[in-house]
């Protein structure tokens, strides 16, 4: 994945790109970072612990990607791949955006980009989970089905 820059709604431009290794502190840190009110519609993982055991311990099974600003990552979004032979095909979605990153296009960006890569992937079918009251979540996620 190459790396590409998003002007939001807002004025400010993000950088995104894949995820690497190396940007885990950086990542620890984002989810760190998140306000209750940015994470009250997920289970994000608080702790190293969490981060390293759900995802970084299974980055082959990842499309994973995070957004930068100021040399500090403001989003972060991925698909797992179910590895599964039954399951081929098949993954599930989830973004997380820092709350100083809501409602400008960061979001629509990221999964926009999420998507065509689990295409060019051969991936068939991409399903995720949402609180029916987190209307803004609900309405990008209407907006990108396909």
């Amino acid at each position: 994945m190459d790396v590409f820059s998003v002007k939001l709604k807002d004025g400010r431009t993000v950088l995104i790109r894949e995820f690497r290794i190396e940007d885990k502190e950086k990542l620890i840190e984002m989810y760190g970072s998140l306000s209750n009110d940015a994470v009250r519609w997920g289970l994000p993982p608080y702790t190293r612990e969490r981060i390293e055991g759900w995802w970084l311990s299974n980055l082959q099974s990842l499309i994973a990607m995070v957004a930068f600003y100021n040399d500090k990552i403001v989003g972060h979004a991925q698909i797992y791949k179910f590895p599964h032979p039954r399951r081929k095909g098949t993954s599930d979605a989830l973004i997380y955006l820092h709350q100083d990153f809501h409602n400008v296009g960061l979001g629509t960006a990221m999964l926009t980009r999420l998507i065509e890569l689990a295409e060019k992937e051969g991936l068939r079918r991409i399903g995720l989970s949402v609180i029916a009251d987190n209307k803004p979540a609900v309405r990008l996620y209407q907006k990108l089905r396909g």
